[in-house]
């Protein structure tokens, strides 16, 4: 059990634990990186998976040439887009099965079709400003799965997202996470990452909602 507990510790701190899994598993450790950042987008059960404190974490060591940034950047792209991708059809495939009683509160059929339309309208803002807002991340493409959200459009996005996740949170850890100051304060770093994350989303919000005000 302890050692269970370890591992657990592990992945849900690995960008704490970054340096030991290099040296312990070398080449390796790009799989390993790999699958966590596609299991964090593309399965809902694993939103508590770390996803911008390991991107930036990983820019940093590849800033020192321990990675190689090339790599993880194709790679990490690769694993987010196919990790909204499944995390899409799973929802896809979930949703006509779990909205079929028109009498269930949760799961009515007009709650869809409401899903359905904000999804057209307003679902590619919401794919990419989902990008960088921890735990949404991981629902957003699974609920414009169950919306049925045209998937040419969701890829597009999905794409777009993906590539600006990695270019600016990667990237931040390249450029900026060997900065004595950032390397000291790295929590408080990335809850800045966070915060100017959710920016867009409380604009979002606010311009809806004034929408709303405005029609009513």
């Amino acid at each position: 059990m302890e050692l269970i507990g370890q591992l657990i510790e592990i992945i849900l701190h690995l960008d704490k634990h970054l340096q030991w899994l290099v040296n312990g598993y070398g080449t390796w450790t790009y799989l390993v990186l790999f699958l966590i950042i596609f299991c964090e987008t593309g399965l809902v059960v694993t939103p508590f998976l770390p996803g911008d404190s390991l991107l930036f974490a990983i820019g940093a060591l590849s800033a020192n040439g321990i990675l190689d940034i090339t790599w993880v950047f194709i790679l990490l792209s690769t694993a987010a887009i196919l990790g909204d991708t499944v995390n899409y059809w799973i929802g896809n495939f979930v949703g006509p099965k779990a909205f079929k009683k028109k009498d269930s509160k949760w799961f009515n059929p007009a709650h869809l079709e409401r899903t359905h339309r904000f999804y057209e309208k307003h679902g590619g803002k919401t794919i990419i400003i989902a990008r960088f807002v921890p735990i949404i991340r991981t629902f957003a493409p699974f609920v414009a799965g169950i919306g049925k959200m045209s998937y040419p459009v969701f890829f597009l996005y999905n794409v777009t997202g993906a590539l600006l996740w990695m270019i600016i949170v990667l990237f931040a850890g390249y450029f900026f996470g060997n900065i004595p100051w950032v390397k000291s304060n790295f929590s408080i770093v990335i809850l800045g990452i966070i915060i100017i994350s959710l920016i867009p989303v409380a604009v979002e919000l606010w311009r809806h909602r004034s929408e709303k005000v405005e029609t009513s």
